[in-house]
């Protein structure tokens, strides 16, 4: 039976559909037992796939999670990292998180964000503040604006249209904006097919989505942690449609909860079948569960460990061979901590974040200045570089770099896969 990482003492989730129980008993391999005998022998037939850039399995990906000592995890983590990125530089965007409204309808309970509609604390944000937010954004040199919010029962894409047209007019920076649940909730509130959706939204000035809602792509972990979310077929659907839309989207993965080490890599595996049909992923995110002071916090165990983070975070590396990028999550995990994982498999900051609203609601917050970053970037070794939200190179330091993609249209790599859908070709 898998065990996930963190939990009290004594503690056991059961599934409500198979059974199958969570506690508190697994441990991380020591490095001299993963030297000895039949566990060395496949972490070496394993390394060796890695090292000659061979697919691992998702048996693979198991048996690593489960018998590799951490610091194997990170050899073969910087060896995917370096071939993929062989210059010296780790990315990073300059950026805002806005959440024009925090009001949602699906309570789950691991966020401490959210409110009910009529609850103390519901807002929406005026366009006057979301205006002056923009314009600090984009006097600080700022490439993006990371727009969440919540499922707000009113707010139809109508709203949304208005403010990306608005936004587009005014500022050159791009909307990275609606997770997959958000869109989803906005072809249920028009009650229209989300392709018309993304085509409006689009055509008012979304250029990116993000890859949050993504949690745990694992239907039993989706009924316990938020079951009136999206669901993890319907979360993969939204994603193919938004790059068949032309739009690129990254990919996330939030755990240290009630999943198994089984499930961590069930989702990473749906993460890379999808990336084989439509390379529409620019990067992918993980970070633990932050539980102290969310709603449901008697649900969940203690905080995962660093050490897990660098396994699971290692492990994305590996197993996610069709990414080209793996990003670190500084805000939960801590700057030190984010320095480590340049060298566990990651080869990008993320963003400056110049606002965050939502983690922060948990007690987790560790919102830096850029200058701290690029600090960091440097005494880990590396030239820090900015980007934008394709992972084009925008830095003008390094002018001699820059190259593309410069626009949404530029990122929208997989035309192959869209020709081939307007057919019915694809899987």
């Amino acid at each position: 039976m898998q065990q996930a990482s963190g939990a009290r003492e004594g503690q056991v989730f059961e599934s409500p559909s198979a059974g199958v129980s969570v506690g508190s008993q697994w441990s991380a391999p020591s490095a001299c037992a993963s030297r000895q005998g039949a566990v060395a022998r496949e972490l070496e037939r394993i390394a060796a796939l890695v090292f000659e850039g061979r697919r691992i399995s998702f048996e693979d990906g198991l048996y690593l999670h489960e018998h590799a000592d951490l610091p194997t995890l990170g050899l073969l983590a910087d060896h995917v990292r370096r071939a993929k990125h062989p210059s010296n530089a780790v990315t990073y965007i300059v950026d805002r998180n806005l959440n024009p409204t925090n009001v949602c309808i699906t309570d789950c309970g691991f966020c401490a964000f959210y409110r009910r509609p009529d609850a103390e604390g519901a807002y929406v944000l005026s366009r006057e503040e979301i205006y002056k937010r923009i314009q600090e954004t984009v006097d600080l040199g700022g490439q993006q604006l990371l727009m969440q919010g919540g499922h707000h029962p009113y707010l139809k894409t109508a709203w949304w249209v208005e403010l990306f047209h608005d936004i587009r007019e005014r500022w050159p920076i791009n909307c990275h904006a609606l997770s997959a649940p958000e869109l989803d909730h906005l072809a249920k509130l028009d009650k229209r097919p989300l392709a018309e959706v993304l085509r409006d939204l689009k055509a008012a000035g979304l250029g990116s989505v993000p890859g949050a809602g993504a949690e745990m792509l694992v239907e039993r972990v989706r009924k316990i942690i938020a079951p009136k979310k999206t669901s993890t077929e319907r979360w993969l659907d939204v994603h193919r449609e938004v790059h068949r839309a032309g739009l690129r989207s990254s990919a996330t993965m939030m755990f240290g909860h009630v999943e198994t080490a089984a499930e961590r890599i069930e989702h990473l595996q749906r993460l890379r079948d999808l990336q084989d049909e439509t390379g529409g992923f620019t990067a992918f995110a993980c970070w633990t569960m932050q539980p102290d002071g969310v709603p449901e916090e008697h649900k969940y165990p203690a905080k995962a460990t660093p050490a897990v983070y660098l396994r699971v975070q290692a492990l994305s590396r590996i197993f996610l061979d069709n990414f080209a990028n793996i990003q670190t999550s500084y805000v939960t995990q801590g700057l030190k901590m984010a320095q480590i994982t340049l060298r566990f498999g990651c080869n990008d900051f993320g963003g400056t974040m110049l606002e965050e609203n939502v983690v922060s609601a948990a007690g987790c917050l560790n919102l830096v200045s850029i200058q701290n970053i690029e600090r960091a970037i440097e005494r880990a070794g590396f030239v820090p570089m900015q980007r934008n939200s394709w992972y084009g190179i925008v830095d003008p330091r390094h002018a001699s770099l820059h190259r593309g993609p410069n626009s949404r249209e530029e990122a929208a790599v997989h035309r192959g896969y869209l020709a081939a859908a307007a057919t019915g070709a694809t899987r």
